[in-house]
């Protein structure tokens, strides 16, 4: 297996937006928050990229499979943290959506890539 360029992949570069569009959301959350939710959502949003990132410089696709699977792992949490978020109304309908919709697509984006890597 050669190594890929994380920087290249699609679902890095969109993990890495989620990890900007995280910030500004837990920006605006109540500082009773801070040490809470905003600090798991933030964490969670950049174990995304992070765990991509670090699968690539391994040597088998094996051993990048297990760091994809917790890349999604990651953005299945993040997911759940934001809905907890929308049902604490931390954020409106739209925001929520267009939030949900991104976080879907690098689900299955991560899940494709899961799915097609050869062993």
């Amino acid at each position: 297996m050669g190594r890929h360029n994380f920087k290249k992949l699609k679902v890095w570069q969109d993990a890495i937006a989620l990890v900007s569009d995280n910030y500004k959301l837990t920006r605006s959350f109540p500082e009773i928050e801070k040490f809470n939710l905003v600090s798991q959502m933030n964490r969670c949003a950049v174990s995304i990229p992070s765990n991509i990132s670090e699968g690539s410089s391994k040597s088998t696709n094996r051993h990048f499979k297990k760091y994809l699977e917790n890349s999604l792992g990651s953005a299945f949490e993040w997911e759940t943290q934001l809905i907890v978020s929308y049902n604490e109304r931390y954020l409106n309908k739209n925001k929520f959506e267009e939030l949900e919709n991104k976080i879907s697509q690098i689900q299955k984006m991560l899940g494709k890539f899961i799915d097609n890597l050869e062993e």
